[in-house]
């Protein structure tokens, strides 16, 4: 669902650089140019040292780019002023749920934010209970968040952002900590948002799996986007994603071997349901 009365957030050529104790700089992500657009869900994939975390606190101002812009509905982050407002617009989800997770209640922990932003009581109690629901925890509210599954404490990580209507969401290997029945609360959680708010949707993983349901792809590597596009595209070349350190999904993987060994199936696929589908037709 897009939202066009929102701007969107852009990357120019922004860059940025790491300084160590001894004075060396690593350039963690270097000069990219990207585009969110309202509503949209962007998934950014890459191995692990390619500059994703980098790209995510960009977005929301945690960094300033150490040359070139980024700005979030036209504000450039580098203005002091406008990294509050980037940080309001676009809320951040870590890997780990516990480093966001600062009260022993439920219900307490998704009103921290709103809090903070000086809404009215009665504001944020609806605000809790409406972001509750959106992420299925509404029997939990009066729950030690601390003794809920990894999967839930995630869902409650991601409802005290919803509860500061964001506009966008940033999240940063939000299943990497989760068993797979973890991972599947959570993207089940996330594909609920996209179809019931338009809210923008940045997602970064190195599961290429969980980048399938996304409307475009982007790859990093080496702090660089090597590669951006539809899904179907991107997840199913596999020297794309050999360059980038990455897999093809393991659908994807079979689709090429069935059709090197002659069955008339297509390479672009890339979920089980497509394969068994292709092959259930070719009966």
């Amino acid at each position: 669902m897009r939202h066009t009365s929102f701007m969107p957030i852009k990357l120019e050529s922004a860059s940025y650089s790491y300084r160590l104790p001894g004075g060396q700089e690593i350039q963690a992500l270097k000069p990219t140019s990207l585009i969110v657009e309202p509503g949209e869900f962007v998934a950014i994939i890459g191995a692990n040292g390619s500059g994703k975390s980098t790209l995510a606190k960009l977005m929301n101002g945690l960094l300033v780019p150490t040359s070139g812009t980024v700005t979030v509905e036209g504000r450039p982050t580098s203005i002091e002023e406008n990294r509050l407002f980037a940080r309001r617009t676009v809320g951040m989800v870590f890997q780990n749920p516990d480093n966001q997770l600062i009260a022993t209640i439920v219900e307490d922990d998704v009103a921290f934010g709103p809090e903070n932003l000086g809404i009215p009581p009665e504001e944020i109690r609806a605000r809790v209970d409406k972001a509750l629901a959106a992420v299925d925890m509404s029997d939990f509210p009066a729950f030690d968040p601390h003794y809920l599954s990894a999967g839930q404490r995630q869902k409650v990580a991601i409802a005290g952002i919803l509860a500061m209507e964001p506009r966008y969401m940033v999240l940063d290997e939000p299943t990497s900590m989760l068993d797979p029945a973890g991972r599947r609360e959570v993207l089940a959680t996330l594909a609920d948002l996209r179809r019931d708010k338009a809210i923008g949707v940045v997602y970064i993983t190195h599961i290429v799996e969980e980048a399938a349901s996304a409307d475009r792809v982007v790859v990093l590597s080496d702090g660089r986007v090597t590669a951006a596009g539809p899904p179907r595209d991107i997840l199913s070349d596999e020297a794309l994603m050999i360059e980038a350190s990455l897999y093809v999904t393991r659908a994807s993987e079979l689709a090429h071997s069935l059709a090197a060994k002659g069955i008339p199936i297509s390479t672009k696929l890339i979920t089980p349901e497509e394969v068994v589908e292709a092959l259930c037709s070719l009966s």
